[in-house]
């Protein structure tokens, strides 16, 4: 597809974290967007993009958004780690119920192409730590903690259901993403706020896998334009234990590193007390049992396929942490050290 006229691309997310890193690499890339967005007044977006009001939870919205544009690119997703059992079914409505709809209006929009931003979080991670491909998916659901992995490996599925139906779909699964712009922020946002606030004095033993923003942006333009139909493609680039990741965050800051570890089962009874504190004052966790259950099997990536089959490459890992620190916390000072 790379050289063809670029057509307009209909996206979701773009006022999101990674949907508005995804939005810039579109515009450097020469192609039209349209911004799926449920305020538009509040978004600003940058010439070469049409804001377009709509909930994926409206599927109304969501066809008349889509209408002539050839290619859709959907990052939009309830991103919570901690929540209140009321709002699980939240959650579904729009990682599920929102993946649903853009499918349907892809299909009615006659778009030649849909990109879908899934999560490394729906493969099945083992308490060894083990380094996992696309190959190692979970096999349900019941496999996987919390219903934010749950939701995305049943929207992974309801997307990739398509191919059959001949509607050509990418899956990209990023791992976890830092960077400029993460407002809200996200949980890993959060975890390096709240360490840079002292909020973290101990850590347990596990891993993930970093990868900067705009890499990841870039790896959904790519398979937009070279990715294997039916296909998903990891977007990860550095596995790390979660100490050393908050050890590089307060060597940028100036602060202290981490000092103790933390047991899983303290970590799990605690999360067991927070949550209890939680449902009483109506309000999630502030330690969730979700994030202690993924603790227990490190998040390790191979992201080899993205790189062969799409061209794709890593990006600044480092300059992408440096600038999370930076907008998340103080850049120097902010602990005792």
């Amino acid at each position: 597809m790379s050289g063809e006229p670029r057509g307009p691309v209909l996206l979701t997310g773009a006022s999101g974290f990674v949907g508005a890193a995804v939005m810039r690499q579109l515009l450097r890339a020469g192609y039209e967007v349209r911004a799926l967005v449920r305020h538009p007044r509040e978004f600003q977006p940058p010439a070469g993009v049409t804001p377009c009001p709509g909930d994926i939870t409206e599927l109304a919205s969501v066809v008349a958004a889509a209408r002539g544009c050839e290619f859709v690119i959907h990052c939009a997703a309830d991103y919570r780690l901690s929540l209140l059992p009321s709002d699980a079914s939240r959650m579904i409505a729009v990682n599920v119920g929102g993946a649903a709809n853009v499918l349907a209006a892809a299909r009615l929009a006659g778009a030649r192409r849909v990109v879908h931003c899934s999560t490394v979080g729906t493969l099945r991670f083992l308490r060894s730590g083990r380094v996992c491909t696309e190959l190692d998916a979970a096999p349900s659901p019941a496999t996987l903690a919390g219903p934010y992995k749950r939701s995305k490996w049943a929207a992974e599925r309801l997307v990739l259901g398509q191919v059959p139906k001949g509607l050509e779909v990418v899956v990209v699964q990023p791992s976890t993403p830092v960077g400029s712009g993460d407002r809200r922020p996200t949980p890993t946002g959060q975890t390096i706020r709240d360490f840079l606030q002292g909020r973290i004095p101990a850590v347990v033993d596990t891993g993930l896998n970093l990868v900067a923003v705009e890499a990841v942006a870039r790896g959904h333009v790519l398979a937009l334009e070279r990715g294997v139909a039916g296909r998903c493609y990891i977007l990860g680039d550095r596995n790390l234990t979660l100490r050393q990741l908050l050890t590089q965050v307060a060597e940028i800051a100036g602060v202290a590193p981490p000092r103790w570890r933390v047991p899983l089962g303290l970590a799990f009874a605690a999360a067991i007390s927070s949550e209890a504190q939680g449902r009483l004052r109506g309000r999630p966790a502030s330690i969730s049992l979700t994030s202690v259950r993924m603790a227990a099997h490190p998040m390790y990536v191979d992201s080899g396929r993205a790189r062969r089959e799409l061209g794709w490459e890593v990006g600044d890992l480092d300059l992408a942490l440096l600038q999370a620190v930076r907008e998340l916390g103080p850049a120097t000072g902010g602990r005792a050290a």
